[in-house]
């Protein structure tokens, strides 16, 4: 569902978390605090090691996902007829790349331009698409995020560092059940002459979930 981008009144995200986002326990689902009370019986029986978990966790959420959407987004910068594939059928053109999976079964492309800015929420939950961009991050599932990014979009992106020109519209994508997105960045100046290696480095997960832009080269 694509909202339009109005003003919000609530209340700035609390500072000192990760991107102002990310609350207390009192945020947990069921499930998470089940998978916590599961960890703990297995730490202390000597089933796992949490150091090595975290790590796993880690490369994860920050490497292996997102570095499956960099490339896909590289490859739609450097690749014209892939982008337009990727914009018109975002499920078969990122499945051709062997990004399948749970979580990614359909996805929708939507291209930042000039003129408009694309920022992707889950207002209900936190849906999120995992083959592309790893394990949702903890901001992406608070509900401070979750309300205002469609109630104060602008609010949100400057938290992030990203400040945008007064004349760019900026539209909000609620992810489901059904559907998912994928931001596909501006390509930064500067980069005409990268191959897709290269390309990809420059694109972020925040990038791909439009809180944040693609690195300068």
């Amino acid at each position: 569902m694509n909202h339009p981008a109005g003003a919000g009144t609530l209340p700035p995200m609390t500072p000192g978390h990760e991107h102002g986002h990310e609350h207390g326990h009192s945020e947990l689902d069921e499930t998470e605090l089940r998978v916590r009370a599961l960890q703990t019986v297995l730490t202390q029986k000597g089933y796992i090691d949490p150091p090595a978990l975290d790590r796993i966790v880690e490369t994860y959420q920050t490497r292996i996902g997102p570095r499956n959407g960099a490339h896909v987004v590289a490859k739609a910068w450097s690749d014209p007829a892939f982008r337009d594939w990727l914009l018109r059928d975002a499920s078969a053109a990122i499945a051709s790349l062997g990004y399948l999976g749970r979580q990614g079964e359909h996805m929708v492309a939507v291209e930042n331009t000039d003129e408009v800015h694309n920022m992707v929420v889950c207002t209900l939950c936190s849906c999120y698409p995992w083959p592309v961009l790893g394990l949702p991050p903890a901001w992406y599932k608070s509900a401070p995020y979750r309300s205002r990014a469609v109630r104060d979009p602008r609010g949100v992106l400057a938290e992030f560092g990203v400040t945008l020109p007064a004349e760019k519209q900026i539209r909000i994508w609620d992810s489901t059940a059904e559907v998912r997105y994928l931001v596909v960045p501006q390509r930064p100046a500067g980069s005409e002459g990268l191959d897709e290696e290269q390309l990809a480095a420059l694109v972020t997960r925040d990038s791909m979930v439009g809180t944040g832009l693609a690195t300068a080269p």
